[in-house]
């Protein structure tokens, strides 16, 4: 008999991969430009022109071996020094090559983080809302979900829940900011206070608790927003980014890990995230797109688009009498439901053409979320529909 769990998650798609598919069809029946889909975080910003220039330039000139042949399992040499150099050189924390895994992505750097520290049955707490796959990931390396509850007005960690939530069980703790998919960035008092509380539980149960950086969005803030590097903060600390927005190359699936060099032994740490990344097929990251990063490594798109959709969609929907979070990163936005049924409103929502991504599944009810990484006229074009379903709901 084939594994069951696995039939059950190739059976059913996550709610965005879900709406997303019904969007395709629905755009071959009425029409793209009459489907306003916000269900997928697919940057509608092209990547920065140096990267394409790169590419072009690498295989023009390049040895083709180095461009397609095979790595070393954790990724080039000099692409891991080019990583930890820029490392350094923004966050001044001491990092080497030695410390860095390339991956295939956020959803490979978690994968394996998760299977390097989890023992089977220990527990990973994750603060709600987060990104539905936490889950199984989490559930795949053996592990136990365990969800703190937020501020609701705020949607900051609750410092209490949080530390309530900590007993002898848990192994690591998963922290996602700017958030997936609220927006929100957690200020450097909240990330002080949580350090300063998994370092007291680290002590009182006499085993280190990891904490992982899932940092995919760290690049998209606004304004002067701070997104503290929490290697500099907490010692037992992994990061695992991409560079899916930070450089609009979603499809090349291409980032990394760094294992924080003060970690209690970060050596061995290290050797379980190359041994985890073998054991899951996670070795050797896209070569060619490995050389772009350690040649475009502190390239960034610019965000100024992803802002002004912000805005052009916040200022109208509050007009409208929804109630909204402000993101002050990433590029969602977090819509509290008038009837607090997030499923209701989003079938609501698609009778106007209107896809957006119901969030119970997220750990938080009665909220849904809008990806605004689209073309402006999509959101131009829908403010109608918006309106429209505001009346509805007796908002205006």
């Amino acid at each position: 008999m084939i594994n069951q769990k696995m039939l059950e998650l190739g059976s059913k798609r996550s709610i965005i991969r879900e709406i997303f598919e019904y969007s395709k069809i629905r755009a071959n029946e009425i029409g793209k430009e009459n489907v306003f889909d916000f269900s997928l975080g697919n940057p509608s910003v092209c990547p920065p022109q140096e990267i394409s220039d790169c590419i072009i330039n690498l295989i023009k000139n390049e040895n083709p071996t180095l461009l397609h042949g095979y790595t070393s399992a954790q990724g080039d040499q000099t692409v891991r020094e080019a990583v930890a150099n820029s490392v350094k050189s923004r966050f001044g924390c001491d990092v080497s090559a030695n410390n860095v895994y390339m991956t295939c992505g956020a959803a490979a750097s978690l994968s394996i983080s998760l299977k390097a520290l989890l023992n089977e049955n220990e527990q990973v707490i994750v603060f709600a809302p987060f990104f539905t796959e936490y889950t199984v990931f989490i559930k795949n390396a053996g592990g136990e979900v365990v969800i703190s509850n937020p501020k609701e007005n705020t949607f900051q960690v609750d410092l209490v829940d949080f530390e309530n939530k900590i007993t002898e069980k848990t192994k690591a703790v998963i922290i996602n900011s700017p958030n997936n998919p609220s927006g929100v960035v957690y200020t450097e008092e909240k990330i002080i206070k949580i350090c300063e509380i998994l370092n007291k539980k680290s002590a009182e149960y006499n085993h280190p608790i990891y904490l992982i950086s899932d940092e995919p969005y760290r690049e998209l803030v606004y304004s002067s927003v701070k997104v503290p590097y929490l290697i500099n903060y907490y010692d037992n600390t992994l990061v695992c980014y991409s560079y899916s927005k930070a450089l609009s190359l979603p499809g090349e699936r291409i980032g990394y890990i760094i294992v924080s060099p003060k970690c209690v032994n970060s050596k061995e740490v290290y050797l379980a995230v190359c041994g985890a990344g073998r054991s899951l097929g996670y070795v050797c990251a896209p070569s060619l797109f490995q050389q772009v990063i350690a040649r475009c490594v502190d390239t960034v798109v610019d965000v100024s688009t992803y802002k002004e959709n912000r805005d052009l969609l916040l200022d109208n929907l509050t007009s409208f009498g929804f109630k909204c979070v402000k993101p002050d990163g990433a590029f969602y936005l977090f819509v509290k439901t008038p009837n607090n049924d997030a499923f209701e409103f989003y079938q609501m929502a698609k009778k106007h053409e209107i896809l957006v991504v119901p969030c119970d599944d997220f750990g938080v009810k009665g909220y849904v979320r809008i990806a605004y990484c689209v073309d402006k006229s999509r959101i131009v074009n829908s403010l109608v529909s918006f309106k429209n379903l505001a009346k509805e709901y007796s908002l205006i």
